[in-house]
């Protein structure tokens, strides 16, 4: 083979290798950046103070519905109360073997004993599964000595019942398009906490910290209208929440937030700020449900200038559906 023939095979062989490259680099790109879209999604509220059918409390439990799989976020304050709830308004749960707690505090997982008790009657598989975040099992001592984080009896108590607990230190993927945040960066210094007057703080592999609620995490849903979340408390603050769901999906709105944002107490000036952020993050639809409080539901929707349609107060038996909406029940009307 003469010397310019050579150069001809040569330039060809690393025109064909260069492409390859590229199109493997193109395709790896894709993947990174192409996640898999839910479908369909239906959430249910089955815990919270205002309810048009059951019981409502200072709690929050919502049953989510994506693309076959069932899922229970929190599991409402008093014992019985999810449990009366979804019997009432003829929601099946003893299929449902995920549970998600978004956080430690009693108003959210008051039920799950319960619930693991009675449903495995039917399924023993039911409510065995636990998703929490890393820190929801940390000591929280009191000043009269006693233990301010019910979680730790709790947890004997459920693993004795055959169940288990998945710790997630990050975000996680726990079914195709269907996220947990983990614990949430503070970017923002949003305090959508309150302290209880006996506590201490919380015992951390640092030590004893101001509890700022470090294993509060949401739920994050990738459809194909945008990002869909739901929070417990967002004790994390709802701007940072959503801020994290943003870095991992770059340049996809965020179409629904449901559940708890803890701004009950927050004033004029907090609601604004959140309203802004929130609308800057494109969202279409809010369930102000729990300890959001219902004149900040009022002020977000009007900030955010949404409708009596797309942004409502959370009762026992709304819910919100991909494609429909939100269905608020007579009393959020």
């Amino acid at each position: 083979m003469n010397s310019r023939l050579c150069k001809v095979v040569f330039a060809l062989a690393f025109l064909v290798f260069f492409e390859g490259s590229t199109f493997a680099q193109r395709e790896v790109e894709a993947g990174a950046t192409q996640r898999y879209q839910i479908h369909s999604l239906k959430v249910t509220i089955v815990s919270t103070m205002l309810a048009d059918a059951g019981i409502g409390e200072w709690g929050f439990s919502a049953l989510v519905e994506a693309d076959g799989h069932r899922i229970l976020v929190d599991t409402g304050a008093r014992p019985n109360t999810v449990l009366q709830n979804a019997r009432e308004l003829h929601v099946k749960l003893s299929d449902v073997e995920e549970v998600v707690l978004t956080h430690f505090h009693g108003d959210h997982v008051g039920g799950l004993l319960t619930l693991r008790s009675e449903l495995k009657k039917e399924n023993p598989a039911a409510m065995s599964r636990v998703h929490v975040a890393q820190g929801i099992f940390y000591s929280r001592p009191e000043k009269d000595g006693s233990e301010g984080n019910p979680m730790v009896s709790i947890r004997r108590q459920f693993e004795a019942s055959g169940g288990r607990f998945i710790q997630h230190e990050q975000a996680a993927e726990i079914f195709p398009g269907v996220w947990l945040t983990g614990p949430v960066p503070r970017q923002f210094p949003e305090r959508n906490w309150s302290l209880s007057p006996n506590s201490l703080g919380v015992q951390t592999p640092q030590g004893l910290r101001e509890d700022n609620v470090p294993d509060d995490q949401s739920l994050v849903f990738n459809t194909s209208n945008g990002l869909v979340v739901i929070t417990g408390c967002g004790h994390a603050g709802i701007v940072n929440i959503l801020t994290d769901a943003e870095d991992k999906y770059k340049q996809t709105p965020v179409y629904a937030v449901l559940g708890g944002l803890h701004l009950f107490a927050a004033t004029d000036e907090q609601v604004n700020w959140t309203a802004d952020k929130m609308k800057n993050f494109g969202v279409a639809y809010l369930v102000g449900a729990h300890c959001t409080g219902i004149e900040s539901v009022y002020r977000l929707r009007e900030r955010m200038r949404l409708t009596r349609k797309t942004a409502v107060v959370g009762a026992v038996g709304a819910s919100f559906a991909l494609g429909e909406g939100i269905h608020p029940g007579n009393i959020a009307q």
